[in-house]
């Protein structure tokens, strides 16, 4: 069991009781999910905020903040001993609170009564079984449960986390460490005849001989123009884009996110290049764009203006940069948002609500295709972690339908594209922290310039 210091917790919890006051914070821990029978579970994974506030990754515990009484209570069982013979032996609920600098902790059959006279705050849930614990806890039904959680804890959970600590910084540089390792290893494996299943197997094995796992199902696939592709079954050929989207997480839930996109042959084509070399320029700039009170979704329409001034060179695009951009014609090409926020989850705090984490109420999601993909649009503040991934597709799905539709056709040059049907994607990434001098890029340096790529 790793922790931070007990003092990180309390200050945490003690910090979310003056932003807000009265009442009692309810926070349930994750529980062990069944992977096809009871005694066969998914690897788990406890529950981020739960994991901000008290720390501990096992099942079956809950903590409470309560703000009336300014005191923490961390909720569970001490193990029996059927419970130490097959799993060893375990801490006891008062070392639990030690660990974490709590106040007591109650036994899990106590909490329903606890609870009956209080005012009491939760956050929206992702996992069916916490929706009917919570319903059971505080005697209402599943759907009340789900329309009642508390939008000022929800709010003020994000302002919390979305500032990242020193400590957590420190987590991040570990998991891109681990990241690091195994794109250092999928570079070096890389060759004709492979599947897409043996890299993806390169990373999990690093990872893993990391004490760490993988934040997220790999993306790793020579159809890159396919953004969520989770499929591994094909074999590397010469002249395939290799894109691999991989990040690593570690032993205390904290995520790394990168991409990077390699030529499966020696080097790159010179139509391979080009694209590639226009994509990096787009994430070189946007990187030095991020700094306090920028907003970043004027960094993503920077990155789209990069791409279609890059593409009209090209030849790809035309006319006037910035009418295409406002009119959306560059999402043929760039179809989803410029990045995301980052931490203990790798699309940081999402189930709090995107819109909630990414936006403010001076900054409204756009309903533009592509754009209305951008999960983080709102002015940037320091300790903020966030991803900057541009990329460059070519889907022939979109391309035949906006062709057929002569879609954006004053901007887009549709008899231009038959060549790069066969294309797939791009796509480079880094994780970057907003500072008050400037962006700081975390991580050790993943090669990324063609050159270093190809050597």
């Amino acid at each position: 069991m790793i922790l931070f210091d007990a003092t990180i917790y309390s200050a945490r919890r003690k910090a979310l009781m003056k932003a807000l006051g009265k009442g009692v914070y309810l926070f349930p821990g994750a529980t062990d999910q069944p992977f096809n029978y009871k005694g066969n579970t998914y690897p788990f994974r406890q529950d981020s905020s739960f994991l901000y506030y008290f720390g501990h990754p096992q099942p079956g515990l809950t903590g409470i903040i309560d703000a009336d009484n300014g005191k923490s209570i961390l909720v569970g069982d001490d193990a029996e001993i059927e419970d130490v013979v097959w799993m060893g032996p375990q801490l006891t609920m008062a070392e639990r609170i030690h660990h974490i600098d709590a106040d007591q902790h109650l036994p899990s059959a106590d909490l329903s009564e606890w609870l009956r006279t209080k005012e009491v705050h939760y956050l929206p849930q992702y996992h069916a079984d916490r929706l009917f614990y919570l319903a059971e806890v505080l005697g209402k039904s599943t759907d009340e449960i789900k329309t009642g959680h508390s939008h000022a804890l929800v709010h003020a959970v994000i302002q919390q986390r979305s500032h990242k600590g020193a400590e957590e910084i420190e987590q991040m540089e570990h998991a891109l460490h681990i990241t690091h390792a195994i794109h250092s290893q999928i570079s070096k494996s890389i060759t004709p005849g492979k599947l897409e299943a043996h890299i993806r197997g390169v990373a999990e094995g690093v990872a893993f001989a990391n004490q760490g796992r993988l934040a997220y199902q790999a993306i790793c696939t020579v159809n890159g123009h396919t953004l969520h592709n989770n499929h591994y079954h094909r074999s590397l050929k010469h002249g395939d884009m290799l894109l691999c989207d991989i990040g690593a997480e570690t032993m205390m839930g904290y995520a790394g996110d990168i991409t990077r996109s390699y030529p499966v042959s020696p080097k790159f084509s010179p139509q391979q290049a080009e694209i590639y070399d226009l994509v990096l320029k787009a994430e070189t700039e946007c990187i030095k764009a991020v700094k306090p009170g920028v907003r970043y979704l004027d960094v993503h329409l920077q990155a789209a203006k990069i791409i279609t001034e890059g593409l009209k060179a090209i030849g790809l695009m035309q006319g006037d940069a910035d009418e295409a951009v406002a009119a959306g014609a560059h999402a043929l090409f760039f179809p989803h948002g410029l990045g995301h926020m980052i931490g203990l989850d790798v699309h940081d705090m999402e189930g709090l609500g995107e819109d909630n984490v990414g936006y403010d109420a001076t900054t409204k999601r756009s309903k533009q295709f592509g754009t209305a993909y951008l999960r983080l649009a709102k002015k940037l503040e320091p300790g903020f972690v966030l991803t900057v991934e541009p990329g460059i597709y070519f889907i022939p799905e979109l391309i035949d339908l906006w062709e057929k539709e002569q879609k954006f056709k004053d901007f887009i040059c549709y008899n231009k594209l038959a060549p790069y049907r066969n294309f797939t994607g791009i796509r480079i990434e880094d994780n970057v922290l907003v500072a008050e001098n400037g962006p700081v890029v975390l991580g050790p340096e993943i090669p990324k310039q063609r050159e270093e790529i190809e050597k």
